[in-house]
């Protein structure tokens, strides 16, 4: 696909960990005051997470934007203010009892805290350290339910296994990649200790697609997409210019038009302001 020049860009989509949100998780003044002159200058703006449509809301109200927020990866793709729900893309009952059964062996259930979003809630096994961390950044409060089939009553938006040990959760990633084709299962890591699995048509570079396209009228070539990470990777493949955050992996880095600085350093606002506001 041919890039654009910053001068095409119609609109601006962000990732939150890592690219506006760091270590304080929340949402520095030059950052935020960047998106706002943004849509001041009529380019609006987007955020795709892999976060919880709950969690993501309050970076989504704080930097003002008026469209569809997209989370889950782009599973789940709402409107905050009609609440009215444009995609919800799920995990199959039988997939998710497949992975409880991977994930419930010895060797892994010891070492591994796994999460079910279901409805926009968030149910777990047990409350672990893994989790309460979790919980305390994310803002939700996990739901102790023992067995996770108690849940499948309903079909989950994603699935997540955290472990501190990343070298672990390459291992079980590729395990998984070895079992599931992309055609079955999208499995990505949001951050080196989250393994993240939902269903294969989620990505987010396939619910910008939908967001501009289907919703906005606008060509991908003319959307602005800045990530840090490995869930970042076809979302910045798919947009006319994709930004990757200095604090990205080399990989995530080296598909981006330009790397911008990390995100302790804000540049998610020196992006905006070199190649955004006139």
């Amino acid at each position: 696909m041919q890039k654009a020049s910053a001068k095409d860009i119609k609109l601006l989509v962000v990732d939150i960990d890592g690219t506006i949100a760091g270590h304080s998780n929340t949402i520095s003044e030059p950052v935020k005051q960047a998106l706002i002159a943004a849509q001041a200058q009529g380019i609006p703006v987007a955020i795709a997470t892999g976060r919880m449509y709950r969690s993501a809301l309050r970076f989504h109200q704080e930097i003002g934007s008026t469209l569809p927020l997209m989370a889950y990866q782009g599973a789940w793709i709402q409107d905050p203010t009609s609440q009215k729900i444009h995609r919800h893309l799920v995990v199959s009952r039988e997939i998710a009892h497949q992975l409880i059964d991977y994930f419930e062996q010895p060797q892994l259930r010891r070492l591994l805290s796994v999460h079910f979003y279901i409805n926009d809630q968030l149910y777990v096994r047990e409350i672990t350290k893994e989790s309460e961390i979790y919980a305390q950044r994310s803002g939700i409060v996990p739901i102790p339910v023992g067995d996770l089939r108690q849940v499948l009553t309903n079909e989950p938006t994603k699935i997540l296994a955290l472990c501190d040990d990343t070298n672990f959760i390459s291992e079980v990633l590729g395990n998984l990649r070895r079992q599931y084709t992309p055609a079955e299962l999208y499995l990505t890591t949001s951050v080196a200790t989250f393994l993240e699995a939902t269903n294969a048509s989620v990505n987010k570079g396939t619910a910008v697609r939908y967001l501009a396209e289907e919703l906005l009228g606008l060509q991908t070539a003319n959307v602005m997409a800045i990530g840090d990470n490995f869930n970042d990777l076809e979302m910045l493949e798919c947009v006319g210019f994709g930004v990757a955050m200095g604090n990205a992996p080399e990989p995530v880095q080296a598909i981006a038009q330009w790397v911008a600085p990390s995100v302790e350093e804000d540049g998610v606002a020196v992006a905006i302001e070199k190649f955004l506001l006139q």
